[in-house]
């Protein structure tokens, strides 16, 4: 069972879906990758947040969308951890991008920061006090594997080394090089260009799957649309791009067999 219990500086270390039910979120999301969802009230108004566990272990969150965000599809982002989000915050102006939200204290779980990289592209910050986000990972129905996806890798790549401290390093695989996300000495996330035109700078998330195509096909059953069906990547797995009844997108990955 791969626990985690501390992320390294500009790691990846939680996902949450920002979308405009909650609820439906909640019955999709449990079905699909078995998860036990709590509510977690946020206001005397009726406000609540959802956390998403595995056997008590925290994988993901479901938020509520904000009001400016009215009509738009649901979406999941990504945080990277860092030992002082106010630190890092500090950088982000001067190395090209955009503080929008934060520092600020997210009850007694830890200190955040909303940023946006030069290239567009929106991630988080997490420095944990009560929690480190993610604390189960890398088994199926949890998260596995997030990626910068952006046209202009120089800028973005050198953004995070400027602000985080972290490194980038190339890897070889069928069809081109691939950019790796370095932090502590390892690989723990990657960055690369769209696949095709039209597509917003973001980060991607990735889930991993047991059996790809009977996910997929899961998904389907639970209203989900297919955006990219399973298909075998040389070295990495069989993935798939599939979107829930609201929209929100993420890939499914199921490792490729070790030996």
């Amino acid at each position: 069972m791969p626990k985690i219990e501390s992320y390294t500086q500009g790691t990846p270390n939680y996902v949450e879906l920002m979308t405009p039910d909650q609820q439906a979120a909640k019955a999709f999301y449990g079905s699909l990758f078995g998860w036990e969802v709590e509510q977690v009230p946020l206001d005397d108004q009726g406000g609540y947040y959802l956390t998403a566990e595995k056997e008590g272990d925290s994988i993901a969150g479901i938020a509520g969308q904000m009001p400016e965000l009215a009509g738009h599809p649901a979406f999941w982002g990504v945080y990277l951890a860092v030992d002082d989000v106010d630190a890092a915050a500090a950088k982000v102006a001067a190395a090209g991008g955009k503080v929008e939200a934060g520092p600020f204290d997210v009850m007694e779980l830890g200190r955040m920061a909303a940023i946006q990289d030069p290239t567009g592209a929106r991630v988080n910050l997490w420095q944990s006090q009560q929690t480190i986000g993610t604390t189960r990972a890398n088994e199926p129905g949890t998260p596995t594997w997030n990626e910068l996806v952006t046209p202009d890798l120089p800028t973005a790549t050198k953004f995070y080394s400027d602000v985080l401290g972290v490194e980038w390093e190339s890897m070889s695989m069928e069809g081109g090089d691939y950019t790796c996300l370095v932090s502590g000495g390892r690989q723990v996330g990657g960055a690369m260009n769209p696949l095709m035109e039209g597509i917003p700078p973001h980060w991607n998330v990735y889930f991993a799957a047991d059996d790809a195509d009977a996910s997929v096909a899961r998904a389907v059953e639970l209203g989900g649309n297919v955006v990219a069906p399973a298909m075998d990547v040389p070295g990495v797995g069989r993935l798939a791009v599939v979107s829930d009844p609201q929209g929100a997108m993420f890939n499914l990955m199921q490792p490729a067999p070790q030996g």
